[in-house]
């Protein structure tokens, strides 16, 4: 997903979509160990993903407290 996709989802998608890319991951790095995968770019794209994620929670929350203290 693009970034922009990202920041208009809510906290709670952004939270499901980031463990169920944790869970691909776990997923593909078991089956990686045991025979071989067709695409193995897909680790790179769910690592990305997964960071893409966490900074915009990151920026949410920032965003949040900023308001707050305001």
């Amino acid at each position: 997903m693009k970034p922009n996709e990202l920041r208009d989802m809510s906290q709670e998608n952004l939270e499901g979509r980031l463990s169920e890319l944790t869970e691909e991951r776990f997923r593909l790095r078991f089956r990686s160990a045991t025979e071989s995968i067709e695409n193995p770019m897909r680790f790179r794209a769910i690592r990305r993903e997964i960071a893409r994620i966490q900074t915009i929670l990151k920026e949410k929350v920032r965003s949040r407290e900023s308001q707050v203290t305001s």
